[in-house]
């Protein structure tokens, strides 16, 4: 039986595609320590990765700066950091009919919001268009219900 295969690493904002990131990074570390909000981590390898639960992105792209070998690159202005959105779990307690808002509260797109029901808990409505991936709803979420999916084949609701 040989090694499990793991999941490849959320990448910082602006990588490049996987195998020439790879080739590119040299692990120096000063994407991570140019990031603000410190969700950049070392990862498997030693490369570096995002992690969602210590914040979010601003898209501030000083990781993309630090990085000399330009394994993260932005091209021009208006290129999207990364085509991923928040989705919404199972796990989520207003999915299981306790109140929560806390995700759609720390959306600062608004891409998050909520659907009143009769006679039960408002649940939510992920507006994928209006989502960046900037993983602010993840970390205060007190279930874990959101995790980002590439952006291909994410409905634009959840349906209650």
């Amino acid at each position: 039986m040989g090694r499990p295969t793991l999941a490849p690493a959320r990448r910082p904002p602006w990588a490049l595609e996987e195998a020439l990131f790879i080739d590119r990074c040299t692990r120096c570390d000063r994407c991570i320590e140019a990031c603000p909000t410190r969700i950049l981590v070392r990862m498997d390898g030693g490369f570096p990765g995002v992690d969602f639960s210590r914040g979010e992105c601003t898209f501030c792209a000083d990781c993309v700066s630090s990085c000399e070998p330009q394994a993260l690159l932005r091209r021009d202005a208006d290129a999207a950091p990364w085509a991923i959105v928040a989705t919404i779990g199972e796990a989520c307690l207003a999915v299981r009919g306790v109140e929560c808002r806390v995700c759609g509260e720390s959306c600062p797109e608004a891409a998050i919001r909520f659907r009143l029901q009769l006679g039960g808990v408002a649940q939510p409505v992920l507006d994928a268009s209006g989502c960046t991936g900037c993983g602010a709803c993840i970390g205060p979420c007190p279930t874990r219900a959101i995790a980002m999916r590439s952006d291909n084949n994410i409905p634009t609701e959840r349906e209650a």
